[in-house]
């Protein structure tokens, strides 16, 4: 039992679980009065977060015990109910522009949020089995990207040009990290912005292109495209050091729209002040730093991509998300990781970091008793993936 509890990671363990109890209190305290505005009562949306939390917590669990390598051979089951989710999300009606939500019952669902897990299990499941011949781009590194490329299409064209942007990085990430050459790599990259490009040409809306324009000039259209920037920037701004107090948030009460989703670290700066930004933006880096770190010691491929591939999808959202509300980005509606309230993305980082222990479990237990994972095999090539399995060493 002790050498169990050795080869749990506590830090992955306890991090995300208190930043989630942290963000469902943030939620009630940045959404009681729209909820009242909207006749419901005023704990609405953290009774909802607090459901999503509970099953959200059991998989959680279910994740830490599960073999993650089992997860290579359901790969074609779980790529397949992806591309189902995804086309069905299609004919659903339109919400605020878009068909991004699958009805399941009396809940609603994001299938491109469990996209972004999906996606790292293939891609690590993949690459990791063609170390061998990564150097030939038809057959080692094309196959993949294709994949990439219908189920990135599929999310664009809802659209939701947020998640799809975090999902391309992700995938970057974990292709990088796969060890293929960087003139691939480049290829990669450059078909990636050619697609955005083309695409982007006939799906934005003058609507859509007011959050750019917003982001960067928000006092030349104060009243629309630069409105909810600007609310942002008095919430952070008024906040000063140590905040005005929990629950004692101004920009809350009708002014800051989606303050309890996307804008919430606005809510953060201005009840909590800096230091309660630094303490949040902390706990997240250390997620993605613990995560990276366990990418290193892990000694299977496949397992070091998914650490990679999960920590690379909690940094870039919460960057994407930290550029918005900042004015370093365009809005995008991409959610703060464990913290904004959302049902679907609370599901997925709960899954991710259950994978995550489960792979930092083995790799700590491959490092106390080798003999333990003696049994498997790794599909390990140090000349072509590095003595520590990726290039984040």
């Amino acid at each position: 039992m002790k050498n169990k509890l050795k080869t749990f990671d506590f830090i992955l363990v306890f991090t995300p679980l208190i930043l989630t109890i942290f963000g469902i209190v943030m939620i009630y305290s940045s959404s009681m009065v729209i909820a009242v505005m909207d006749k419901k009562p005023p704990d609405y949306y953290m009774m909802k977060q607090i459901q999503w939390f509970i099953i959200g917590l059991v998989l959680f669990i279910f994740c830490c015990f599960f073999n993650y390598r089992h997860y290579q051979k359901l790969m074609k089951f779980i790529i397949f109910g992806l591309i189902i989710m995804l086309v069905m999300v299609l004919f659903e009606e339109p919400i605020k522009g878009a068909r991004s939500w699958l009805s399941v019952g009396s809940y609603s669902i994001q299938p491109s949020e469990f996209v972004k897990i999906g996606l790292i299990m293939y891609l690590a499941s993949v690459y990791s089995k063609k170390q061998s011949y990564l150097d030939h781009f038809s057959s080692g590194v094309l196959p993949p990207l294709i994949m990439t490329g219908i189920l990135l299409g599929l999310i664009f064209f809802q659209p939701d040009i947020g998640t799809a942007a975090i999902i391309f990085l992700i995938a970057c990430s974990v292709i990088f990290s796969s060890g293929i050459k960087f003139k691939h790599l480049s290829i990669l990259i450059l078909a990636g912005a050619v697609f955005l490009i083309v695409a982007g040409a006939h799906i934005f809306t003058s609507e859509r292109l007011s959050r750019f324009t917003g982001a960067y000039q928000p006092f030349t259209d104060p009243e629309d495209g630069g409105y909810q920037l600007i609310q942002s920037y008095i919430a952070i701004g008024t906040g000063g050091l140590d905040g005005l107090g929990l629950g004692q948030s101004v920009q809350k009460l009708g002014y800051l729209t989606e303050g309890y989703n996307d804008f919430i670290m606005a809510v953060i700066a201005e009840e909590l002040g800096f230091i309660g930004v630094v303490i949040v933006i902390g706990l997240l880096a250390l997620i993605v730093l613990r995560g990276l770190y366990m990418a290193k010691i892990c000694q299977d491929s496949f397992g070091s991509l998914l650490a990679i591939g999960i920590s690379s999808m909690v940094g870039v959202q919460a960057f994407i998300n930290l550029g918005a509300i900042s004015g370093l980005l365009p809005i995008t509606g991409v959610t703060l990781p464990f913290v904004s309230y959302g049902g679907s993305s609370l599901l997925v980082l709960m899954i991710s970091m259950g994978i995550l222990n489960n792979v930092a479990r083995h790799a700590k237990r491959a490092t106390i008793d080798p003999a333990s994972e003696k049994d498997y095999q790794p599909n390990f090539d140090e000349n072509k993936f590095g003595s520590v399995g990726t290039r984040f060493n």
